[in-house]
């Protein structure tokens, strides 16, 4: 069955169609939904969430962009949306730091390593770095997905990229340590 046809069953709630449509994308938005939740179990709720939201607004989908891209954008906003609920971005300094951040030894570090540091980040710098660098969203397209200002969305990146900065030194510095003794 067709891209065109699949969605078109969706569209008329065949289970069937669902079923595919859910199969079809369901690891792909699952990734997605790490990124931006503290932990598998969140995750899961994220992207059921984010399925049910899919089947009930795929009405709304007019074949005209990229498909997987519109499900990407209501995986995001919907992990997104329970942390507006949360009060996570009320930000009291929006002070903007210099967002350069070096890291020694940057290319010995693995893929995993890399995405379960990012986990530990506070959730606002979580997501803005997702966001911005990983998802390449614009400052601006971040503080309208959030409601921030653009100034709180470059401070928090600026401040979750030091954040990764100090815990990477930090655990190099560890297994240095440990390497020695």
């Amino acid at each position: 069955m067709s891209l065109e046809q699949l969605i078109h069953n969706c569209k008329r709630n065949k289970l069937k169609a669902q079923s595919e449509l859910y199969t079809l994308y369901s690891s792909k938005l699952y990734s997605i939904c790490l990124k931006y939740s503290r932990n598998t179990a969140e995750a899961q709720d994220n992207l059921q969430d984010a399925f049910l939201t899919i089947f009930s607004k795929i009405g709304q989908f007019e074949n005209k962009g990229s498909f997987e891209g519109w499900l990407k954008r209501i995986t995001i906003n919907t992990a997104l949306q329970r942390y507006r609920e949360k009060g996570v971005f009320d930000i009291i300094n929006e002070d903007i730091i210099d967002e350069t951040v070096e890291v020694k030894d940057h290319e010995n570090l693995s893929l995993d390593y890399l995405l379960n540091v990012i986990q530990t980040l506070p959730n606002r710098y979580r997501l803005v770095f997702n966001l911005y660098v990983l998802d390449g969203y614009s400052h601006k397209d971040i503080s309208e997905m959030l409601n921030i200002t653009i100034g709180t969305s470059k401070s928090n990146l600026a401040r979750a990229r030091l954040f990764l900065q100090k815990k990477i030194e930090e655990d190099n510095s560890n297994l240095e340590s440990q390497s020695i003794s």
